[in-house]
């Protein structure tokens, strides 16, 4: 599929009448499995990255490089739509404008830019948001620099947390006006933050999270929210696993004692060994 056709889905899902979990998904296995497993599109946020390549917490040390090159290969890997968190846009408007190119290049059907202060400043206790206007700016600037017009740009914004929910609909509608194709809302907890939010969005809504009274579907979809995120669980379902087999093995236990170990069939179809033996038998004579 290509990335056009991806994106093109990612649209297709915004302008849909449901709200979609994506799958969380951080290299080409995770994202195979969530391509046949049916999900509509995966979701590869910073955090996830910058364990995943770095083995290192989500404090913006991961490089636009390093990023857009895990997002290559899970593009490459799989037909699975891809949304990524590209954070702050590592840099200023001119910064997200090199974001976009990339990502693009890269395969990325969908992306966030968010109007954090990333990386956080020398002794600023707790998260900061830009000004209004440099947000606007990025959002304008990440519009302007796409060059495949079906590539989603979302302005992100945890204002609901971090100013309160009168800047946050503010913001919200600034973004709207700059042309955002949607709305990534993080620190909405409460379904009144939702619905005030909901009411001023001209563009459908992302949510970065979900509390417990937010957990409900048909809610979320009739607010506008096409996509709802639930955490990033399958990575730290990877790690312990990976902890477990590891320690078992040290401790003695004889490998093929070891459980909940993937069965070579679905090996064989998770990394396309059919098409690599075939390729084989057609190019290297055996």
């Amino acid at each position: 599929m290509t990335a056009d056709a991806r994106r093109r889905r990612v649209r297709d899902i915004l302008a849909g009448g449901e709200c979609v979990h994506p799958a969380s998904v951080h290299d080409p296995i995770s994202a195979r499995i969530a391509e046949e497993l049916g999900f509509e599109l995966g979701m590869l946020a910073g955090s996830v990255a910058s364990l995943a390549v770095l083995g290192a917490p989500d404090l913006i040390v991961l490089t636009l490089t390093e990023f857009a090159d895990q997002a290559r290969r899970i593009c490459r890997a799989s037909a699975l739509p891809l949304m990524v968190d590209a954070d702050h846009g590592y840099g200023n408007a001119l910064n997200v404008m090199r974001t976009v190119h990339e990502l693009e290049n890269a395969g990325v059907a969908a992306m966030s830019i968010e109007d954090t202060e990333l990386p956080r400043a020398f002794a600023a206790p707790e998260p900061r948001l830009l000004a209004p206007e440099e947000g606007v700016g990025k959002v304008r600037a990440a519009l302007a620099a796409r060059t495949d017009p079906e590539t989603v740009i979302l302005a992100r914004t945890g204002a609901a947390a971090i100013t309160g929910i009168e800047d946050a609909i503010a913001r919200a509608r600034a973004y709207c006006a700059a042309g955002a194709d949607g709305l990534f809302l993080t620190g909405v907890t409460s379904r009144a933050q939702l619905d005030a939010l909901a009411s001023v969005a001209s563009v459908p809504l992302v949510l970065g999270a979900l509390s417990g009274e937010l957990a409900d579907r048909k809610y979320l979809a009739a607010r506008g929210v096409r996509i709802a995120l639930q955490g990033h669980l399958p990575f730290q379902a990877a790690v312990q696993a990976l902890y477990a087999t590891l320690k078992a093995l040290r401790e003695g236990t004889a490998p093929r004692d070891i459980a909940n170990v993937a069965p070579a069939a679905m090996m064989r179809r998770l990394t396309r060994e059919d098409l690599y033996d075939a390729a084989s038998r057609d190019f290297l004579g055996g």
